[in-house]
């Protein structure tokens, strides 16, 4: 086809000086088809382009709704986090709700127990107020407690006593001179109280205990000891907390009433008697000894506390009963009723003296009386008053 070259003038011009070929035998190639392919290549490289830039949108296109999907699939493990988490706080919740459900039956449980406890001695003290407004002169009006009181406050009602006995010397004074079964309404508590009087024996005397044919037993709880027990007609034990709340009112004596298996009778008399409250374990204070018999209660006895068998104590655990137990006893009057009076350890298979005993009576552990009496008055008592 030629060929050709430049070459540069003197005044600094270029030249291209081309030489023409021979026409014989060659021919030049077809420009404009030269310039057909080239155009054709053009073309189909302006499609590829194209297509690239299609591929790189679609590629961008896909990307985006990958991320969009990958968003998705991220919220979708949070909701399933946020359910499975739910599910585990709705089981929590679940099993706290059946705790307390549990625990709920178990209070209703309680307070129904303590309800009807409360019915019982609402029913009790009823009966002993209808008793004592029967009695002439006494007047007690209970005032109804309100449903805001606390627990303590509602098992104890307020009353307002007017011109009621408080003691058997109280009703002694007020006329009655026959012994037999009266109202009395401490002033401690001013909770009414039925008690045996003994008005024959110098008058006045309010029984706190009475042993005489063995029809009772006395070997009780301290719960029983603490509220009473037996039949005022017989034998009984009035209760702890009824003689402490009788001998905290005013100075009280006691008078100890004693009688062996052949009718002999010999008494005890102490100026002085209390009994401390159940938070001191009914602690005794008695002194002032004199009477009929050697003392073998105040001067071994004094400062005890009370003691049953269920309490752990040793010697109410051998003695069967309830008493002021020291190491252990001189005096225990509430004993195991001997009928004839004479029993041995040997003979009985006993850990130790357990009868209803007055140690100087026969100077002995083994021998048990068949009546006693424990009976207290105010100090100041006097059958006939001054006028």
């Amino acid at each position: 086809c030629g060929e050709y070259s430049s070459r540069a003038t003197a005044n600094g011009t270029c030249r291209l000086v081309a030489t023409v070929p021979q026409l014989e035998g060659r021919r030049c190639p077809d420009l404009f088809r030269c310039t057909d392919e080239v155009s054709y290549w053009l073309h189909e490289n302006d499609e590829r382009k194209q297509q690239m830039a299609d591929l790189k949108e679609t590629i961008s296109e896909l990307q985006e709704e990958l991320r969009n999907h990958r968003h998705r699939i991220n919220v979708l493990e949070l909701q399933n986090d946020d359910k499975n988490g739910l599910n585990l706080s709705l089981g929590q919740r679940f099993h706290a709700q059946e705790q307390r459900n549990t625990e709920a039956g178990t209070l209703l449980h309680i307070h129904g127990a303590l309800i009807y406890d409360m019915q019982m001695q609402i029913r009790n003290l009823s009966m002993l107020v209808e008793k004592v407004r029967h009695n002439p002169g006494c007047m007690v009006n209970i005032i109804r407690t309100s449903p805001l009181l606390s627990t303590q406050e509602a098992l104890h009602p307020v009353q307002h006593v007017r011109n009621c006995p408080i003691d058997c010397a109280s009703l002694y004074y007020n006329g009655v001179h026959r012994s037999g079964i009266y109202i009395v309404v401490p002033s401690l508590r001013a909770v009414p109280v039925e008690v045996f009087c003994d008005m024959e024996t110098e008058g006045g005397w309010t029984v706190i205990q009475r042993r005489q044919d063995g029809s009772v037993n006395f070997n009780r709880s301290w719960k029983e000891y603490r509220e009473g027990f037996g039949d005022l007609k017989t034998e009984f034990w009035l209760g702890n907390e009824h003689i402490h709340e009788i001998s905290n009112q005013g100075d009280y004596k006691l008078r100890i009433d004693l009688e062996d298996w052949k009718s002999k009778h010999k008494h005890a008399l102490y100026e002085n008697f209390s009994v401390d409250d159940e938070e001191s374990r009914y602690r005794l204070h008695v002194s002032g000894f004199s009477g009929t018999i050697e003392d073998s209660f105040s001067w071994y006895h004094d400062k005890q506390s009370f003691s049953t068998p269920d309490v752990g104590n040793i010697c109410a655990e051998i003695a069967q009963a309830g008493w002021w137990y020291h190491h252990c006893f001189y005096a225990n009057l509430n004993g195991v009723y001997y009928k004839g009076g004479r029993y041995s350890a040997k003979g009985k298979n006993l850990l130790g003296p357990n009868g209803i005993v007055w140690y100087t009576w026969k100077d002995s552990d083994y021998y048990s009386l068949k009546k006693v009496s424990m009976m207290i008055r105010p100090r100041t008592f006097r059958t006939r008053l001054s006028p």
